[in-house]
């Protein structure tokens, strides 16, 4: 088992920056794929980010590409999001998720999540 813990969420003004954390407790091991997703209010949860913590390779949804990275915490054991030039739009409700494994384009579902943590982009 994996227990996803998030955090790092708030309220930030449009052109601002917010970095989230995963940190992840258990049965963990550098085969890890980590996503975050989000899920705006009357929306349906939709991708956001993927990083592979072995290969450090990462790929992004359109809409966020050049804005956010993932990354690595290793000594933390986290995974990052690190999110610049905040939007209105990418207000919503964020979550990490793992599975095992090293490729980042597998389909198989992410069998861990996190609590979700709140991001609202506001002025």
């Amino acid at each position: 088992q994996v227990q996803l813990a998030e955090s790092g969420g708030g309220l930030v003004q449009p052109g601002g920056s917010l970095r989230l954390s995963c940190a992840a407790s258990g049965r963990t091991s550098p085969a890890i794929v980590m996503g975050w997703f989000r899920q705006a209010p009357g929306k349906e949860r939709e991708f956001v980010a993927v990083g592979s913590w072995s290969s450090g390779s990462t790929y992004y949804s359109d809409s966020v590409q050049g804005r956010f990275t993932v990354s690595r915490d290793i000594p933390n054991n986290a995974g990052i999001l690190q999110m610049d030039s905040l939007k209105p739009e990418d207000t919503a409700v964020y979550y990490c998720a793992a599975k095992r494994g090293f490729n980042i384009y597998d389909t198989d579902p992410y069998p861990y999540w996190g609590q979700g943590t709140q991001v609202t982009v506001s002025s």
